[in-house]
């Protein structure tokens, strides 16, 4: 099943797609995690990638689909994939077309996890996250047992500069503006499926189940 998820900061997305390749026993390709990991072995990609990253500019469209291309080509990524973070832009997914075809491959269905403004903007300033151990909170959906000292290890708890309300906003916006070019792209091909993003947890990945076992076979 070769599957894209999208969703706006705050919408869930890095938990239903855990919860999605431990079910489908597909590879998690996220263009984020391959840079670092192209980085970390200093390949020629990892090399150029990071001249950019470096200097606080976006990767230019021709590493990243160089990349993705290259990652589609290993033998676990035939009977499967979620793509997560790529593509972000109509013309990388006209790009990202063009290297499933080569591969023989198409896209079975686009996630979208859709929540309300209002509620991204509680779940995001809401999370506070402790400086010893990483470990994640939210002062209304999962707060620590002691306000500001994480369960875990006893460590401060803190709120990230980019979960504050103004940050958040920002993000929020950004993200919107990129996506909706993206989100009508996909609607005309007809494999966009939004999925109730405000549900629980476990109600948001049914849903997600039941999409994924409607798709024509």
């Amino acid at each position: 099943m070769k599957l894209l998820i999208m969703g706006p900061p705050g919408a869930g997305k890095g938990t239903q797609a855990a919860k999605i390749i431990s079910k489908y026993q597909i590879p998690h390709i996220s263009t984020g995690n391959m840079f670092r990991q192209e980085i970390k072995e200093e390949t020629a990609l990892g090399k150029n990638a990071k001249e950019f990253i470096n200097k606080g500019l976006l990767v230019p469209d021709e590493i990243t689909n160089s990349i993705v291309r290259e990652r589609l080509m290993y033998d676990d990524s035939k009977k499967g994939f979620l793509l997560d973070g790529y593509p972000r832009t109509v013309a990388q997914a006209v790009s990202l077309d063009e290297i499933l075809f080569d591969f023989n491959m198409k896209m079975d269905a686009v996630l979208n996890i859709v929540v309300r403004h209002s509620l991204l903007i509680d779940r995001l300033t809401g999370r506070r996250i402790c400086k010893e151990c990483g470990n994640t909170y939210h002062l209304s959906f999962n707060p620590p047992k002691e306000e500001g000292v994480c369960d875990k290890c006893g460590g401060e708890l803190y709120q990230r500069k980019d979960d504050s309300s103004e940050t958040v906003e920002s993000r929020l916006v950004v993200y919107n503006n990129q996506t909706k070019p993206l989100l009508n792209y996909y609607i005309a091909q007809g494999n966009l499926y939004n999925i109730n993003g405000e549900q629980d947890i476990d109600e948001v990945f049914i849903e997600i189940q039941k999409t994924l076992g409607g798709l024509k076979k």
